[in-house]
């Protein structure tokens, strides 16, 4: 056995007792498996270890000064404009790849993992330091609304997470009171592509049902048995009154691969136009944050402007921004979350 070794697993020992001679129990809160984890009475240090808005979450509750670690944020400007000291702040590594030496020297009270790193998150525990689990990458919205309780409760903010609540039910209700006397025949039908590996769609076991079912619309992938991507034979096939494409730039964009096939030309998405890139808050309006209930208001304008007509996402959009990061958002700002395809 190595020297260095040796030395690592005496460092992970020492800080391991020291954390759980020091540890103490505020009270326990359920995580999202469900099990009840014991909240520690200090929290001025927090890391994190998953990506999926996360540090979104946290730090519409906290602000930025208690996440010590986090995996870069660099791609969501806005977010950092608003929270601009998260810049600077170091990744301890993401889900199944973290650096357990550099974790152990930043000292956390409590480190918030994804649901679906499970390997690491019991090592991680088995160093008696307090670990919450959220669902990146398994929410639907139930659980991501249980979620914001159960956050705000950890961090004392659960006042401001009751109102994040009623703000996502108030706006839903909304959306379904507007549309509720349109047949579900004439429902708009939605592609949505997350464009991981080409034409990449989502089933409804997946967020991206959650998002097109919450404003109104019908996901035509929504009965395939598995996410992934689909031929163009298929898409053209349901042929979609609405194509919605992720603008996440980490994933493979679909948007070539659409525009530039001409046995597309004849959608309905394509000849009404109808082609749009989700836009970009603090993070992805189509994927699951504090911030997504905006992009179901975005969307069931798109598909329904004559029920939606009088609601004004811009200014809705600077409520949310004041009421929950008390930061006034600009004209030029808000223009910038929007990419819409011509």
């Amino acid at each position: 056995m190595s020297s260095l070794f040796i030395k690592l697993l005496l460092i992970i020992s020492v800080a391991s007792v020291s954390l759980l001679a020091t540890v103490k129990c505020d009270r326990s809160v359920k995580d999202f498996t469900q099990k009840n984890v014991c909240i520690p009475t200090k929290m001025d240090k927090i890391a994190i270890t998953c990506y999926g808005g996360a540090s979104q979450e946290i730090a519409l509750f906290m602000g930025a000064e208690t996440i010590i670690a986090q995996p870069s944020v660099d791609r969501f400007q806005e977010f950092l404009k608003i929270y601009p000291t998260l810049k600077n702040v170091p990744s301890a590594g993401t889900f199944n790849d973290v650096n357990m030496e550099n974790l152990l020297k930043l000292k956390p009270d409590i480190v918030f993992v994804g649901v679906t790193s499970t390997p690491t998150n019991d090592r991680i525990k088995e160093m008696s330091i307090p670990v919450f689990t959220l669902g990146i990458g398994k929410h639907r919205i139930s659980s991501l609304l249980e979620e914001f309780l159960h956050v705000g409760a950890i961090l004392h903010k659960e006042q401001k997470a009751k109102e994040l609540v009623k703000y996502w039910q108030t706006n839903m209700d909304l959306i379904d009171t507007r549309i509720s006397k349109i047949k579900p025949a004439d429902r708009k039908r939605v592609f949505y592509t997350s464009g991981s590996g080409g034409l990449g769609s989502e089933n409804k076991q997946w967020w991206g049902d959650e998002f097109i079912r919450a404003s109104g619309g019908i996901n035509v992938a929504s009965e395939l048995p598995m996410k992934g991507s689909v031929s163009a034979e298929v898409l053209s096939i349901w042929n979609p009154d609405i194509i919605v494409m992720s603008t996440n730039k980490s994933l493979n964009s679909p948007t070539n691969e659409l525009i530039n096939n001409p046995s597309f030309k004849t959608l309905k998405a394509f000849k009404n136009k109808a082609l749009y890139h989700a836009p970009i808050g603090t993070f992805w309006w189509d994927r699951p944050s504090p911030e997504s209930i905006l992009g179901f208001i975005w969307l069931s304008k798109i598909l329904y402007p004559e029920q939606m007509h009088d609601i004004d996402l811009k200014t809705e959009t600077k409520k949310f921004y004041k009421k929950f990061y008390d930061y006034a958002l600009s004209d030029e700002e808000y223009d910038h979350f929007f990419n819409t395809i011509e």
